[in-house]
C-alpha cells in the first residue's frame, strides 16, 4: 500500500490524498486551497496524478477546502463514484456551485485589468453549473455501514463531529494475504460544539492520518464561550453599536444560531444574565449569507444527525434554529439595507475568514465604528483579511478603500470546529489496538511539531509529519519514504505560478507606490516615519537584488 500527500501538509487547506493497494488507486477528499493568494494559485495547477487512473475518492465532508476542486477533477474527466455521506452530498449540492460563482466572478475581475492590460483572458477554475453535473458521480452512504468497494477493499464512514455530515473513515485494504487498515480522521470535531455529537472514538488501527489544526492549543470549555459570548453581544448593543460575526457558512453560523437560542435557559435565577440576555432577544439577529441560508435548510432537514439533546428539544417543539428576531436576508438589496440602518444588530456573515462575501461589506461599514465589534469565532488563515484584523493591523484595505480598525475586535476560539491539543491526544488514546504508525496533516507546521512530540512523549508511536507530494510505502508493518510526486507533473502549475505571483507583485508595487505618496509622505509626516519607511524600502530593494543576481 502506497500514500501520497497532496494537500493539507504543514498546512490547514487543499486536503487531497493518493491511496493505492489491492490494485486500486483512488483519493481521500480533493479540496481547494483557501487564504492567501500565492496558496490559491495552487488550484489551477495540474494533478499530480493522471485523473483516468483514479478508481474511486471518499470525501470526509463538504467544506471547501476538502471538496473544492472535485468539479475540476469532473472537468478532466472522472466519472467515477465519490462516497460521502447523505448530509456531506446535500450541502456539496449548495457549496460546490456557490464555490463556482466565486470563481466565475473572481476571473470576471482579473480579466477586466487584463483585457486593459491587453492580455488574453482566462478561464475560471471551473463554474457552477461544473459544480451543479459534478454532483451526478456523487455517492450518498450512512453512518457505521460497512461498504465493500471490492472484496479486497472495504470503508465505513463514522461521525467527526466537525459539521453536519462530517466523517472519519476506515479502510481496510487486503493484498498479498494481509489485510491493513488505514484511518483518516478528516477534521475531527471540538468535543463540545453545538448541535452536533461528540467524535466517533475508534477501536483499532494500522495507519493514522490525522488532522492537527490545534496541535498546539486548548479551547475554552463550552460553558466559558457562552458566557463570553454573552458578555461582548450585549456591552456592544448597549453602547448603541453592531455586533459583525464573519461566520463560515456551514456549521458555524447554525451553531451560533443554535447558542442563541440555547442561552435562555442557562441561568434563570440570574438578574444580570437575564438582563443581557433580554438585550439580546429584543435585538434583530440577521444571517447575510445566502450559502448560510440554504445551509440552515438542510441542517433543518438533518435534524436526525444532532445530539440526543438536541433532538429532545425538538421533540418538544423548541427548534434550535429558530428564535424571534431572527431574520433571513436573501437579496443584495436587503443586505445593503443592513448597513444603512442605525439600529443596533447582530449580523452573522460569510466568508469567515473575510475574504470573500458579503462580510466584506459589513466589514467596511463598521470596521472604523468605535461603538462596534467584530467578533471572530473560527480559525483565520495567515494571509487572509480576517487574519489581519485578529492579529492587530491598524488598517485594512477592503474594495481598494483603506478602513480604520477602530472596532473592538474579539476572538472565541471555543467556537472552533476542530479538536484542540486535549481532544486530539484523547482520540489517538482511545484505540484499544494503537495504530504502528501516525500521519499528521492538516496542520501548520509549528502545531504539528509541538502535537508529534507530545504523542510521542505520551505514547512511544511514530509519528511522521509529511511534506507536499511524499510517497509512502506501506508493508510488512514498515513505512517508508520512496520518493516525491514528479516534478514533470507540476512543473507547469509551478511556472504558471510564477508567472502569476509576478503580476501580483506588480500590482501591490503600484498600490504601495500610491498609499506612500498619497498617506505617508504628505505634510503632516514626521521625520521619524519616513526613516522607518526608507528602511523598510531598502529591505524590499535588496530582497529584489538578491533574486536578480541569483
Amino acid at each position: 500500500m502506497n500514500i501520497t500527500f497532496l494537500g493539507a501538509t504543514k498546512t490547514v487547506t487543499g486536503s487531497n490524498f493518493l491511496v493505492e493497494g489491492a490494485g486500486k488507486k483512488f483519493l481521500v477528499d480533493c479540496g481547494m486551497y483557501q487564504g492567501a493568494a500565492q496558496d490559491e494559485m495552487e488550484n489551477s495547477a495540474p494533478f499530480a496524478f493522471n485523473v483516468n487512473e483514479i478508481d474511486f475518492m471518499l470525501l470526509t465532508h463538504a467544506h471547501i477546502d476538502h471538496s473544492g476542486r472535485i468539479p475540476k477533477l469532473y472537468n478532466e474527466g472522472f466519472r467515477k463514484r465519490i462516497y460521502a455521506t447523505k448530509a456531506t452530498c446535500d450541502l456539496c449540492g449548495i457549496m460546490l456551485p456557490d464555490s463556482g460563482h466565486i470563481q466565475e466572478m473572481e476571473i470576471e475581475w482579473r480579466n477586466r485589468k487584463r483585457k486593459r492590460e491587453g492580455k488574453k483572458p482566462l478561464p475560471p477554475l471551473y463554474t457552477a453549473e461544473d459544480a451543479l453535473k459534478c454532483l451526478e458521480v456523487f455517492c450518498p452512504v450512512s453512518y457505521d455501514e460497512i461498504i465493500e468497494i471490492d472484496e479486497n477493499i472495504h470503508v465505513r464512514f463514522n461521525d467527526a463531529g466537525h459539521m453536519l455530515g462530517s466523517s472519519i473513515i476506515e479502510i481496510w485494504i487486503k493484498e498479498n494475504g494481509e489485510e491493513k487498515k488505514v484511518v483518516f480522521t478528516g477534521d475531527l470535531g471540538n468535543n463540545d460544539i453545538p448541535l452536533l455529537d461528540s467524535p466517533t472514538m475508534i477501536d483499532s488501527c494500522d495507519y493514522l492520518v490525522m488532522e492537527s489544526t490545534y496541535g498546539s492549543r486548548l479551547h475554552m470549555r463550552n460553558d466559558d464561550k457562552a458566557q463570553m459570548f454573552l458578555d461582548i453581544v450585549s456591552e456592544t448593543l448597549e453602547n448603541g453599536g453592531t455586533v459583525v460575526i464573519p461566520s463560515f457558512a456551514v456549521g458555524r453560523t447554525q451553531e451560533i444560531l443554535y447558542e442563541i437560542n440555547k442561552l435562555k435557559g442557562e441561568k434563570p435565577d440570574d438578574e444580570e444574565f437575564k438582563r443581557k440576555y433580554e438585550t439580546i432577544m429584543k435585538t434583530p439577529v440577521y444571517v447575510d449569507s445566502p450559502l448560510a441560508i440554504s445551509a440552515t435548510e438542510i441542517f433543518r432537514e438533518n435534524m436526525n444527525l444532532f445530539e440526543e439533546e438536541v433532538q429532545e428539544d425538538l421533540r418538544r417543539g423548541d427548534n434550535p434554529l429558530e428564535f424571534p428576531g431572527l431574520k433571513f436576508t436573501v437579496t443584495a438589496e436587503e443586505s445593503k439595507a443592513l448597513n444603512e440602518s442605525n439600529i443596533p444588530s447582530i449580523i452573522i456573515s460569510a466568508s469567515g475568514m473575510c475574504e470573500v462575501g458579503r462580510i466584506k461589506h459589513h466589514l467596511k461599514h463598521n470596521l472604523w465604528n468605535p461603538k462596534s465589534t467584530i467578533l471572530f469565532v473560527g480559525y483565520q488563515a495567515p494571509g487572509t483579511l480576517g487574519y489581519r484584523i485578529v492579529n492587530g493591523e491598524k488598517k485594512v484595505k477592503i474594495f481598494g478603500d483603506e478602513i480604520a480598525v477602530n472596532a473592538r475586535i474579539e476572538y472565541i476560539e471555543g467556537y472552533s470546529g476542530h479538536a484542540d491539543q486535549e481532544w486530539l491526544l484523547n482520540f489517538v488514546y482511545s484505540f484499544i489496538r494503537k495504530p504502528k504508525h501516525i500521519f499528521l496533516v492538516h496542520g501548520e507546521e509549528e502545531s504539528q511539531i509541538v502535537l508529534k512530540d507530545k504523542i510521542e512523549e505520551t505514547t512511544s508511536l511514530p509519528v511522521t509529519i509529511p511534506s507536499f507530494g511524499d510517497e509512502y510505502h506501506i508493508e510488512a508493518d514498515q513505512v517508508e519514504l520512496i520518493g516525491n510526486v514528479e516534478p514533470k507533473a507540476v512543473v507547469k502549475g509551478v511556472k504558471a505560478e510564477a508567472i502569476e505571483r509576478l503580476e501580483k507583485l506588480k500590482d501591490e508595487i503600484t498600490d504601495m507606490e500610491n498609499i506612500v505618496k498619497d498617506e505617508i509622505l504628505t505634510e503632516d509626516a514626521t521625520d521619524e516615519d519616513v526613516i522607518k519607511l526608507n528602511l523598510r524600502m531598502k529591505e524590499l530593494e535588496s530582497q529584489i537584488l538578491r533574486i536578480i543576481q541569483n
